[in-house]
């Protein structure tokens, strides 16, 4: 599959853009556990034009996460393509517009999925986008407003027309948030289309090698993004290489380097912030990840690691809990 001249390989799987999860960090240890390419959390375009401290440091790519994208978000053509060129000076692979967050933060404001009532507009800021860079430009979206609207086969037609290079259709509708299943039926009905060229990419409920794998033989699409199963455990994408490309012989860290990988997450959180808002960043990470599902009697140990506050306590219990689960 390519992006451009990005030649991203047969049946891709990325790491899903996620505000305050796919930091450079994370990011970084996903690609050397198998993903074939990332994205940085989303930017705000009117956040960026104003040079707002924050989300400038969003635009931080370092080189060994390659190939990376920078998302970026808004509701109006003219920031959104100033946006591109500043994210561009970022020198991503490719820059990716966010036309899928249902939050009703974004989409409540008319940008995000909030432009899927707003089509003519989506479109408008599309081709703004495109004209504004020589990178090449992607588009993430949803199935349609709701049920009643689910508008992506034809839409993407349109998309491909203002010329992006890729699509990434996560398989629900905005209504729909993160609740119920992801319609994998509706993104292989984009994809069968004849009229569309470009790359189609999956998103939504890739949770398990198996689950990967029939996205591909099943529905045909190009590549897949997998997003919050990969929180807490970013070796899912060793084991979805190894269940896709066998014969690339994929190592899967064992439970002990689950746990190194955890521990560095931690470490790097704290040096990347500082201790007090590092160990708050990597408590969703650790709430998640299912090395700790289904230990006996674990809730006191649960509560303990995601209450401590310092780097050697949270270490410690970590640490405690390894041993535990080895002995």
């Amino acid at each position: 599959m390519k992006i451009g001249n990005i030649d991203l390989g047969d049946r891709p799987v990325g790491l899903a853009p996620m505000e305050d999860v796919t930091d450079p960090s994370f990011r970084l240890i996903c690609r050397e556990q198998g993903a074939d390419m990332v994205y940085t959390e989303f930017v705000s375009a009117e956040a960026l034009v104003r040079n707002i401290p924050s989300t400038l440091r969003k635009l931080s790519i370092n080189g060994d996460e390659r190939p990376a994208a920078i998302q970026i978000y808004g509701r109006e053509p003219e920031p959104m393509a100033e946006a591109a060129r500043m994210a561009a000076e970022a020198r991503p692979d490719f820059i990716d517009i966010n036309f899928g967050c249902p939050v009703k933060k974004v989409a409540g404001k008319g940008a995000g999925a909030g432009l899927l009532r707003d089509v003519p507009k989506m479109l408008e800021i599309t081709r703004a986008v495109v004209k504004a860079v020589d990178l090449p430009v992607t588009v993430k979206t949803r199935l349609g407003w709701d049920c009643n609207s689910k508008i992506i086969v034809e839409l993407a037609e349109q998309l491909q027309d203002c010329g992006i290079q890729a699509l990434t259709v996560h398989g629900r509708t905005r209504s729909q948030m993160y609740t119920g299943e992801a319609d994998w039926e509706e993104i292989a009905r984009v994809k069968d289309n004849p009229r569309l060229h470009i790359p189609v990419i999956g998103n939504g409920d890739i949770t398990t090698p198996a689950k990967a794998k029939e996205a591909f033989d099943r529905c045909g699409v190009d590549g897949i993004l997998v997003g919050r199963a990969s929180i807490g455990a970013p070796w899912i994408f060793s084991e979805i290489q190894a269940a896709v490309h066998p014969e690339r012989n994929i190592p899967i860290p064992d439970l002990a380097g689950r746990f190194d990988l955890l521990r560095r997450q931690i470490i790097e959180s704290v040096s990347r912030i500082d201790e007090y808002r590092g160990i708050l960043h990597i408590r969703r990470h650790l709430a998640a990840s299912p090395v700790f599902k289904g230990i006996p009697s674990f809730r006191p140990t649960r509560i303990a690691m995601l209450q401590a506050n310092t780097l050697d306590a949270l270490l410690d219990i970590i640490s405690h809990i390894q041993e535990t689960l080895q002995s």
